[in-house]
């Protein structure tokens, strides 16, 4: 069966509720959970630190406009977990760059978790809409390693997820999602579990975004989390513990996904016409979201149904000095200062990256 159609069927049991089906055949199981004891004793080799505390606001020297409120939720990929400064989260990075390319200053709310999965995503939301200030302009939400490896069932995961999109969307937040990352990559990872876990994973991807398109949503393919760099340098682009990206790896992250957070509110200078050459074409949905779970790093986004929008988008660099953001308070305090990724303007940010996917 083809992935477009096991992820139509994955969404088509979410929506509604359809029994649980498998990502792996029944074959499987006992050769997946015997390499995944193996595969337990290598991974986490060294210990991940906790994700440093990035909250506040990016963009300070563009000066008084009402800020650009940016929120992250998901997992352990959304913290940031695995480097130390709050400047090398993806928040942090993602925020230096929406504030570079908007001209506006940016206020970061970061309410993921360490190892949630999909099923807590209905209190980071909660967390959000609670805020006095409303919901935010825009919300990143990376979310679904876990789901696999704590083998959630698919079509529960997907299920929640289109459930926290649809509530922030109809509160008026703008949402892109990273798609499940895919699992295969992690190095200490053996045959036959690695192409298992990539299989998995990618069916997943191609499920979360349907039903994410389904509620007014964009996603981005974090496949081999974004990028061959991935495979060509697990030492660089891995941190210590061999599982979560190092700063090099979100960095690579956070890279392909501002583009898609910048269109969204409409600050990207591209638009959203297809250029053939880059191989970008309109598609059914559950086919378009199966090219993207093939190649990391691609943006969905939803035309006229049963239309979506396959693109690739030209990537650019982010702020050079996006590192000297100041830590913010758990809150988002609006004492979390980034100047320095403010002054990037025009250096970093305006500079077209030679990776265009």
């Amino acid at each position: 069966m083809s992935r477009a159609r096991v992820a139509r069927r994955i969404a088509a049991g979410a929506a509604y509720g359809g029994g649980s089906i498998g990502l792996l055949g029944v074959a499987a199981v006992g050769v997946l959970l015997a390499e995944m004891q193996i595969a337990k004793r290598t991974v986490g080799g060294g210990a991940a630190p906790l994700p440093p505390g990035a909250d506040g606001l990016y963009g300070r020297a563009f000066g008084p406009d009402e800020p650009l409120r940016l929120a992250l939720l998901g997992d352990s990929t959304a913290a940031g977990q695995g480097v130390r400064r709050s400047g090398q989260t993806p928040g942090a990075l993602l925020a230096s760059g929406l504030a570079a390319v908007a001209e506006r200053p940016v206020v970061l709310r970061n309410v993921a978790l360490s190892g949630a999965r999909s099923d807590d995503l209905e209190r980071q939301v909660s967390l959000l809409l609670a805020q006095p200030l409303g919901p935010p302009d825009v919300c990143v939400i990376m979310i679904g390693a876990n789901d696999v490896t704590h083998r959630l069932p698919p079509t529960e995961s997907v299920r929640l997820l289109a459930s926290a999109v649809r509530r922030l969307r109809t509160a008026g937040a703008e949402v892109v999602v990273g798609t499940c990352p895919d699992l295969g990559t992690i190095e200490p990872v053996y045959q036959p579990l690695r192409w298992l876990a990539r299989r998995a994973s990618r069916q997943l991807a191609a499920a979360q975004t349907i039903v994410v398109i389904e509620q007014g949503g964009r996603t981005v393919s974090l496949g081999d989390l974004l990028g061959p760099e991935f495979a060509a340098n697990p030492r660089e682009m891995f941190g210590v513990d061999n599982f979560h990206p190092s700063a090099e790896g979100y960095a690579t992250a956070a890279m392909a996904v501002l583009p898609t957070l910048c269109a969204v509110l409409g600050v990207w200078p591209e638009t959203d016409r297809l250029e053939p050459a880059r191989r970008e074409n309109m598609l059914p949905v559950a086919k378009a979201a199966a090219e993207a779970a093939k190649e990391a790093g691609t943006e969905v986004t939803g035309a006229r149904a049963p239309w979506a929008l396959l693109k690739h988008r030209r990537r650019r660099r982010l702020p050079v000095s996006a590192e000297g953001a100041a830590e913010g308070s758990a809150g988002g305090s609006a004492g979390g200062s980034a100047d320095g990724p403010a002054q990037a303007r025009g250096e970093g940010a305006a500079e077209t990256s030679t990776s265009t996917n």
